[in-house]
């Protein structure tokens, strides 16, 4: 794992990292996800390539239960094989269909609400409709950061202590990382 800055924001940590997803060890990952919860292709594949099909059956039976997951919205699952005890599956807009960033703030914020939920220490999130989605990287970066200090300015957290943003690709954990220093500047590292 290649830890691009860690830093702390009252209390919280928060790592900007490039590695695969699957392999992290934090307690929740979050899955870049369509709102029929069908992990074919990137991120999603992947999790359920390494993880088990028993995230796929997990996600079946909750778009069976409740109906598609709506945009902006997460589903959560097991993780199976994989170290973290829980998937959050968010979905992100597709770049396009209007409203894009508060769709995408939203699916941030409630994937941390939710990790708060589960009394969880630490969550790792990819950069979420930046790929087949086509939401371009750098307004993604932005969208993140503002949603991340927004939930910590207006949550107390309990137990959540560390936010991992990971990306496999060197260009989006770049971009992550430069527009990191918009939002918290050098005197947060540690």
């Amino acid at each position: 794992m290649k830890v691009l800055r860690s830093l702390t924001y009252k209390n919280i940590t928060i790592e900007i990292v490039q590695d695969d997803i699957t392999l992290q060890d934090t307690d929740v990952i979050v899955n870049a996800a369509n709102s029929q919860l069908q992990h074919g292709g990137g991120v999603a594949g992947a999790i359920v390539r390494r993880g088990g099909f028993i995230i796929q059956k997990e996600s079946n039976d909750y778009v069976s239960k409740y109906g598609p997951v709506k945009t902006g919205e997460v589903a959560v699952t097991s993780a199976g094989n994989l170290k973290a005890k829980y998937v959050i599956h968010a979905v992100g807009p597709v770049w396009g269909e209007g409203k894009e960033d508060e769709k995408l703030r939203n699916a941030v914020i409630n994937s941390l609400r939710i990790a708060e939920n589960l009394q969880v220490e630490s969550i790792s999130i990819p950069a979420i409709s930046s790929g087949i989605f086509g939401f371009p990287k750098d307004r993604c970066a932005r969208v993140f950061f503002e949603a991340i200090k927004h939930f910590i300015d207006n949550h107390q957290s309990e137990r959540l202590k560390r936010i991992r943003l990971c990306n496999i690709d060197e260009l989006t954990s770049e971009i992550f990382l430069k527009t990191s220093f918009e939002y918290f500047k050098k005197e947060s590292e540690r």
